[in-house]
């Protein structure tokens, strides 16, 4: 089984180098693809110096844009696993073997890497959200995600087609909902993930808020809507 490792990066030129190294060094089974996604800062010009494999996206296209430009390059290039990885170093490469495990042994089509498939999730307002959109989930399609908006997600075969031949399809939990509506088969693996060392993550107070009630919106009046394929 070939799996291939989508590095969406925007301005990660401090982290961008420990990530791909560990995967080059401690993973060399997987093949990865970093998808520089317009960045201001060296992310792309450390990638040129390393030698890294990745895309050079001129414009900043958004994680959704970005993810897209890669599994277009796994479909392309027939990859039968892809995931998301994030560029900041929070995801551990360690767990991707017992996903890909599980989506080989169940058949599935999406297995997210879960913080808290086993595990209570923390008190908090960020964790409030997750909790809004857990429920969402829920209420719209009968299936409980405990870590919805982790961005580990392993796509099978099929999910690499649709999310690269189709146009409305963000790597986002409003997705993930409308996939498990169509017939998906979706699940959770439990994972730890890292805090993250170096640069500023996007999701500030207001940022995160904004997220839950966007994603829960389009989970209950949005996605219930769509038909697969739109």
């Amino acid at each position: 089984m070939r799996l291939l490792i989508v590095i969406p990066a925007y301005n990660e030129q401090e982290n961008i180098e420990r990530v791909v190294d560990n995967l080059v060094e401690h993973y060399p089974q997987y093949d990865y693809l970093v998808v520089n996604d317009g960045s201001r800062d060296h992310t792309g010009k450390i990638c040129r110096e390393r030698g890294y494999r990745f895309l050079d996206l001129p414009v900043n296209l958004g994680l959704t844009g970005a993810f897209q430009a890669g599994l277009r390059y796994a479909d392309r290039l027939d990859y039968d696993m892809a995931i998301q990885f994030d560029g900041d170093g929070q995801h551990d490469p360690g767990y991707i073997g017992a996903m890909a495990e599980k989506m080989a042994v169940e058949d599935l089509d999406v297995v997210i890497g879960s913080r808290f498939k086993n595990e209570k999730k923390p008190f908090g307002l960020r964790m409030l959200g997750n909790q809004m959109i857990q429920l969402a989930i829920k209420i719209t399609t009968g299936a409980t995600i405990k870590d919805p908006t982790s961005g580990m997600r392993l796509f099978n075969r099929t999910m690499i087609q649709e999310f690269a031949r189709n146009l409305n399809y963000g790597p986002e939990p409003d997705t993930i909902a409308y996939l498990i509506r169509g017939g998906a088969s979706v699940q959770e693996v439990q994972v730890q993930m890292r805090e993250r060392i170096a640069g500023e993550s996007y999701f500030n107070f207001r940022r995160a808020t904004e997220y839950m009630i966007r994603m829960c919106t389009s989970i209950i009046l949005i996605q219930w809507f769509r038909k697969r394929g739109d």
